[in-house]
């Protein structure tokens, strides 16, 4: 899979150099990592790159995050491999789960909320990936808008949607097997 000329636009967007990274440089080196990941068409193509430990670390998350929030969520709304679109959608959700620390964003909000935010704003995507993806796909999808909370009905409507579907793909897939 190619970089889309929208994440080629949204990774443009922002001073990556001057962002902190989770692994204590500066986030230049961060849309490098992006580009591998999405372009990986296995597990295999990602060896050594990876975003776990740079835009989030056990759901600790830093001045680079919510630049990436927008970059995932590019990448979600293109053609993505399964495996990048995994490792996206893992690593959205460990953002999504994270928080900052505690400190304003220059829109005033929280970091995580800042990020959550951002996600939320991709809800329509994220809820099309789980209801077309993999079982894993839905189930991940379903946790991510646990965490965006998008209030209400909204919210527990499509994660029971959701988590049906992982349950469904799932019990499918293991009679196939038998």
């Amino acid at each position: 899979m190619a970089v889309s000329a929208l994440v080629r636009a949204e990774l443009a967007r922002h001073d990556w150099k001057s962002l902190a990274c989770m692994c204590g440089d500066s986030a230049e080196h961060v849309p490098l990592l992006f580009e591998t990941v999405i372009t990986a068409e296995t597990p295999r193509d990602m060896i050594g790159y990876t975003l776990d430990g740079h835009v989030e670390g056990d759901t600790n998350i830093t001045d680079c995050t919510a630049p990436a929030v927008g970059v995932i969520m590019a990448a979600l709304a293109g053609e993505l491999s399964s495996s990048a679109r995994g490792a996206l959608l893992q690593t959205l959700l460990y953002i999504a789960a994270g928080a900052g620390d505690g400190g304003a964003w220059p829109s005033g909000w929280a970091l995580g909320d800042e990020c959550r935010a951002t996600a939320l704003e991709g809800f329509w995507v994220l809820v099309g990936i789980g209801l077309t993806g993999s079982a894993d796909d839905a189930d991940t999808v379903a946790d991510i808008c646990e965490y965006l909370d998008p209030g209400g009905e909204k919210s527990i409507h499509y994660q029971a949607l959701l988590r049906e579907r992982a349950r469904r793909k799932t019990k499918r897939r293991a009679r196939r097997w038998r």
